[in-house]
């Protein structure tokens, strides 16, 4: 993968710092593809994230939200010794981190048939959402003259 310099970038912008740390930082992580997942788009609003988790029991796994960031990790139990012929189905611990955007909030979390969905949902406050401005007649603007 080639890396890109964002120094012009930083020189030009205001306030976008959390932008090219998150763009950084994915260049410099090396990911590993387990456990595999999706994400989907369910809505305008509205997403959810499948991670396939064979050979997992929900309470192998912790899921942790906290500030734009969500955080899977599991941890097999030990278990008895067992002599494998082969063994297909990892068994290994993970930590899987997704980076959430602003005021994007983990709504619900179900284990079903070896997938964990994790539902998400972006809810705006109500001050930053558009709202409509009604437009009076002229004997509502009220100017104030020197004296």
């Amino acid at each position: 993968m080639r890396n890109f310099d964002f120094t012009p970038l930083w020189r030009s912008t205001i306030g976008f710092d959390r932008i090219f740390d998150l763009l950084d930082e994915t260049q410099r992580t090396v990911e590993e593809n387990y456990p595999p997942y999706n994400i989907e788009r369910l809505g305008e609003d509205h997403y959810q994230i499948s991670l396939a988790l064979a050979g997992f029991s929900p309470d192998e796994i912790a899921i942790t939200a906290e500030q734009n960031v969500l955080t899977v990790e599991g941890r097999k139990a030990d278990e008895a010794k067992r002599d494998y012929l082969y063994r297909g189905i990892p068994a290994k611990g993970f930590k899987r981190q997704f980076n959430l955007a602003d005021y994007v909030q983990v709504k619900t979390a179900a284990f079903d048939n070896g997938l964990l969905r994790i539902e998400l949902a972006r809810e705006l406050p109500e001050a930053m959402k558009p709202r409509s401005i009604p437009i009076g007649g002229a004997e509502q603007i009220t100017h104030k003259q020197a004296a």
